[in-house]
């Protein structure tokens, strides 16, 4: 059944997941598979000026980063820890 909230991530609660993981943005992008830079407009807010939205599979991925999955490969979980 759809909620008819639209489910999202603000910029500051992105910015707290990274914070909350102790990550610094470089080492956030690696995990996301993202660049760098998208971290830096996630946490912004914006990107050129623009509102931007953290897509929902970004939302997934802080997930299941944050319940400690770091690769899937379709049939096995790889959860181990980051060094």
């Amino acid at each position: 059944m759809k909620s008819s909230k639209r489910e999202t991530m603000s910029p500051r609660q992105f910015r707290q997941w990274r914070k909350s993981l102790g990550l610094k943005q470089k080492e956030a992008a690696e995990l996301l598979g993202l660049k760098k830079r998208m971290i830096q407009y996630y946490e912004k807010g914006e990107r050129d000026g623009k509102p931007i939205t953290i897509p929902k599979y970004v939302r997934l991925a802080c997930y299941a980063v944050g319940k400690g999955v770091h690769d899937y490969d379709g049939e096995k979980v790889d959860a181990a820890k980051a060094a």
